[in-house]
């Protein structure tokens, strides 16, 4: 797994529960002490125990701290070129949706040899969409979950989400069913980025 996936959880979990917590899971997950580097590759077991050993010491289920972890990437302050990358998508959370399926070339832009889940939307009616998606490791739909709805508080929608699934395939699915794309007035976006 490419170190960025590895530092981001190693992220989440030193700047939401604190420098302590970090040590404890990477001394459960037999981690190297200076934590995991950002360009290096490492194997899918390490992550795994990485993410099992988080879950473990904060007693919180798989899909809660999967779902943590996707609304982090999207909200933490930290995170803003993330954030922006996603925002280049459109206007609203609609064009949001139907540019899904274009993040993982943009991201490959920036880190060509990242391993991002390959996603696919599908319109089940005029408000209701699948999101599907298919990555090395499980708990992709967790995460798109909590991205999901962090991008819908951001763009001012209102709408509900649910895991839909898991296909044979291991292919993860997201029901999104929209409900108001103009709810609230949503964070403040501009094209070009203040300059200091």
């Amino acid at each position: 797994m490419h170190g960025m996936v590895n530092r981001a959880l190693q992220g989440f979990v030193t700047a939401t529960y604190g420098a302590d917590v970090w040590a404890e899971v990477s001394d459960q997950a037999g981690l190297p002490p200076a934590g995991f580097e950002a360009m290096l590759d490492y194997p899918d077991a390490l992550t795994m125990a990485c993410f099992q050993a988080t879950a473990h010491v904060l007693h919180k289920h798989p899909n809660a701290l999967l779902e943590d972890i996707g609304t982090w990437l999207v909200t933490d302050d930290h995170l803003e070129p993330l954030r922006r990358l996603m925002r280049f998508s459109g206007p609203g959370f609609l064009d949001f949706l139907y540019s899904l399926e274009e993040l993982g070339d943009r991201g490959r832009l920036a880190l060509p040899d990242l391993d991002l889940p390959r996603i696919t939307l599908e319109r089940l009616d005029p408000s209701t969409f699948r999101v599907l998606l298919r990555w090395t490791l499980p708990g992709m739909g967790p995460i798109a979950m909590g991205c999901l709805r962090a991008m819908a508080d951001d763009y001012g929608a209102l709408a509900l989400l649910d895991l839909d699934g898991i296909a044979p395939d291991g292919t993860e699915a997201v029901r999104v069913q929209l409900l108001d794309a103009a709810y609230s007035a949503g964070r403040s976006f501009e094209l070009g980025q203040a300059r200091a």
